[in-house]
């Protein structure tokens, strides 16, 4: 019963931490091709970072016609590419566990003072 507690004000924790980002929750999208020999590292360091900062998590295949329009969309013109919301993080490379987390949160603290300026 404890650990279901733990679990919720965890949950609970990190919803509270989005406010100024409305209804949506930023998305941390990694952007693949099967024949990338980084993309496996570069989908884990992401997952990770989206599950300790409460974000949600999307793979995109730039193999698919669904995701070729969405990497173009984005000028992503390499992978592994790892995006948040729209914003391009890292093109083409891996970047550390520890690095991405810090990019997200500088972007995140940005967009939530941006956020909180522009309500009346």
């Amino acid at each position: 019963m404890n650990c279901i507690k733990t679990i919720l004000r965890t949950k609970r924790t990190k919803f509270r931490s989005m406010e100024g980002f409305g209804s949506k929750i930023p998305e941390l999208k990694v952007f693949t091709l099967p024949t990338c020999s980084s993309c496996h590292a570069a989908k884990q360091i992401a997952l990770e970072v989206a599950r300790k900062l409460g974000l949600v998590y999307r793979e995109i295949d730039m193999n698919t016609k669904e995701g070729l329009e969405e990497g173009l969309h984005l000028q992503v013109m390499s992978v592994p590419s790892i995006v948040l919301s729209d914003e391009v993080i890292v093109a083409g490379r891996l970047i550390s566990k520890e690095k991405l987390e810090e990019e997200v949160q500088k972007r995140l603290a940005k967009w939530r003072a941006k956020a909180f300026q522009e309500k009346p």
